[in-house]
C-alpha cells in the first residue's frame, strides 16, 4: 500500500518542482532583463573604451589614428614619472584626500550620531532635510556662493572680521587657507547626504537594546559607544574602502572652479594637471599614461586594503 502510493504521489511531486523551475526562471529572466540595460551600457561607455589605453605607448596623432601612430613604450611614463611638477601635483592630490579622509569622512559619521540624540521626530526630519539640500547644488553654484561669501570686497566673512578690526583676508588666493576651503565646502555640501546611510544603519538598530542598556544604567555616551557604533562599523568600513580607492583621484569640478593661478601650487592635482595638458596642450598620450598610472594605483590600494581589512575585522567589499 505504501509503495503505491509512493509510486502515485511522486510524479505529482515531480509536477511541483518543474513549476519552482519554471517560475524561478521567469524570475530570473526578469530580473536579468531589469540589468540587462545597465549591463550593456557599462559595458559600451567602460570596457570598450579601455582599448584607448594603448596610445599610452604611443606619440598618438589624431591624423594618423590608434592604429598608425608611432610606439614609444613607456617614454611618456618616465617623462612625468621624472618630471617634479608632477610629483607636486601628486602630493596635492594625496594630501587634500588626506584631509578629506580625515574631516570630510568622520563628519557624516558624527552628524549622525548627533542627529539620534534628537528627541523630536519633527525636528530630526527638518534638520536631515536641510542637510541634504546643499548635496543638490552644482559645483558651479556652491563656488559662486563661497566666492561670494569670502570676497575681501563684499564678503560677509571679512564683513563681520571687520567687526573685531580684522583686516580682509584674500582667501581664495591664500594658498595657506585654500586647502581648507576645499575641504569645508565638500564637508559642506555632502555631509547630509553622506549620511543617509548611516541614518539607514541607525534606525534599523533595535530599541530594546537600549532599552536594557538603560535599565542597566548605561549612560547615552555608553550606549553609543557600545551599541550605536558597532551597528555602524561594517558600513563604516565599507565607505572608508570605497574613500582609500579614491585617494589618488580628487573631484575635479570643484578643484577646477575654485582653484585660481595664484593657489597651484597647493591645488593643482592629478584632474586638473590632466586637463590642462590633454586638451589645453593637446598632450594625449602623457594624460592617458597619467590616467592609466592612476588607476593602476587606485586599484592596488583598494585590493591590498581590502585584505588587509578582512585580516584585522573580517570585513570587506568581497
Amino acid at each position: 500500500m505504501s509503495e503505491t502510493a509512493a509510486v502515485s504521489t511522486s510524479p505529482v511531486q515531480h509536477t511541483k518542482k518543474l513549476k519552482k523551475r519554471k517560475v524561478r526562471a521567469k524570475t530570473l529572466l526578469a530580473l536579468y532583463a531589469l540589468f540587462a540595460p545597465t549591463a550593456i551600457c557599462l559595458f559600451i561607455f567602460h570596457y570598450i573604451p579601455m582599448y584607448g589605453i594603448i596610445i599610452s605607448f604611443q606619440d598618438f596623432s589624431i591624423y594618423k589614428g590608434i592604429l598608425h601612430s608611432d610606439w614609444v613604450g613607456f617614454k611618456h611614463f618616465h617623462y612625468f614619472l621624472t618630471d617634479p611638477k608632477f610629483w607636486q601635483v601628486i602630493r596635492n592630490t594625496i594630501l587634500i584626500n588626506f584631509y578629506n579622509l580625515l574631516f570630510g569622512f568622520s563628519a557624516p559619521i558624527l552628524f549622525a550620531l548627533l542627529c539620534n540624540e534628537i528627541y523630536q521626530k519633527h525636528v530630526k526630519r527638518v534638520v536631515q532635510t536641510i542637510s541634504y539640500l546643499p548635496h543638490f547644488l552644482s559645483w558651479l553654484v556652491v563656488s559662486g556662493l563661497f566666492y561670494e561669501l569670502l570676497s575681501p570686497q563684499t564678503g560677509l566673512v571679512n564683513h563681520l572680521l571687520g567687526w573685531f578690526g580684522v583686516d580682509p583676508i584674500f582667501f581664495m588666493t591664500e594658498s595657506s587657507l585654500f586647502r581648507g576651503i576645499l575641504v569645508f565646502s565638500d564637508i559642506w555640501k555632502n555631509v547630509g547626504w553622506s549620511a543617509i546611510l548611516y541614518f539607514a544603519v541607525i534606525s534599523g538598530i533595535d530599541s530594546s537594546l537600549y532599552e536594557a542598556a538603560w535599565i542597566d544604567g548605561a549612560s547615552r555616551w555608553k550606549q553609543t559607544i557600545h551599541i550605536t557604533l558597532p551597528h555602524m562599523l561594517p558600513m563604516i568600513l565599507l565607505l572608508f574602502l570605497l574613500r582609500l580607492a579614491s585617494l589618488f583621484s580628487v573631484n575635479f569640478d570643484q578643484v577646477f572652479l575654485m582653484q585660481n593661478p595664484l593657489v597651484y601650487n597647493v591645488s593643482d592635482v592629478v584632474s586638473t594637471y590632466v586637463y590642462r595638458m590633454g586638451i589645453e596642450s593637446s598632450q594625449y598620450s602623457l594624460t592617458t599614461a597619467i590616467g592609466l598610472t592612476q588607476s593602476i594605483l587606485a586599484y592596488t590600494l583598494l585590493v591590498s586594503s581590502n585584505r588587509l581589512s578582512k585580516k584585522i575585522s573580517g570585513l570587506g567589499l568581497y
